[in-house]
């Protein structure tokens, strides 16, 4: 049973066959879809033994590691807020309003941050970039246009996923997961090193917001334009 699983779900049509039923999944509930397709890479990673390196974690986790991933998460930070400033004035306002009730609050704080990083850190990041992302390039043929064309699809997947956050937010959560895609691409054996880049941007974001101040580089830019 267990072999027959893995052989399934593992077949090239199958991340296809996902990525057209999240969609409408998701119509019931976002994080419901997030959970069910979860389910189907880790089911693949029971069916091989727990083969991790078929997702990307080909590396041992090191102390350069974190550093080097918190040393990048500040240049995205900087970056894409900068930018997201810009989309604002053109698009509107991103809605965040689902986690208002951060501010201040330091019990929601601490929740939050540890559910950051065990659902968006490594969750996100093990379905989306260790799971599809490996896939598709899979389905593609393997060559350096698979990849781009595979973060390209995957980026534009994630950003649609953000919907509730506005036009801004889509766009600004769609770059920013190519980017870390080409970043996943150059270094296609370390996705560690990705999941703590994803866990240090969204804890910069969220320490902000718990200060109120997560507005700070957006009024900056509102300054000058």
């Amino acid at each position: 049973m267990k072999n027959k699983i893995y052989h399934l779900l593992t077949k090239k049509y199958i991340v296809v066959l996902l990525l057209v039923l999240s969609p409408i999944l998701g119509l019931i509930d976002r994080n419901f879809v997030f959970f069910v397709a979860l389910c189907i890479p880790l089911l693949i990673l029971w069916g091989s033994n727990f083969r991790w390196s078929d997702f990307g974690f080909k590396k041992r986790l090191s102390l350069r590691t974190i550093f080097r991933s918190f040393v990048i998460a500040i240049g995205l930070f900087f970056v894409f807020y900068t930018l997201e400033a810009f989309l604002e004035i053109y698009y509107g306002k991103i809605d965040i309003s689902s986690l208002d009730d951060i501010r201040g609050n330091s019990v929601g704080y601490i929740i939050t941050l540890v559910l950051i990083w065990i659902f968006a850190a490594f969750g996100e990041e093990f379905l989306f970039r260790g799971y599809y992302m490996n896939q598709l390039v899979r389905l593609f043929g393997g060559s350096t246009k698979a990849w781009f064309v595979s973060a390209l699809i995957i980026s534009i997947y994630f950003g649609i996923s953000h919907m509730y956050q506005g036009p801004a937010g889509i766009i600004g959560i769609a770059l920013w997961h190519f980017c870390v895609s080409m970043l996943f691409y150059k270094d296609s054996k370390n996705l560690i090193a990705i999941v703590f880049i994803h866990g240090f941007y969204d804890t910069i974001g969220l320490t902000l917001l718990y200060f109120s101040k997560e507005r700070i580089i957006y009024d900056w830019v509102a300054s000058l334009v």
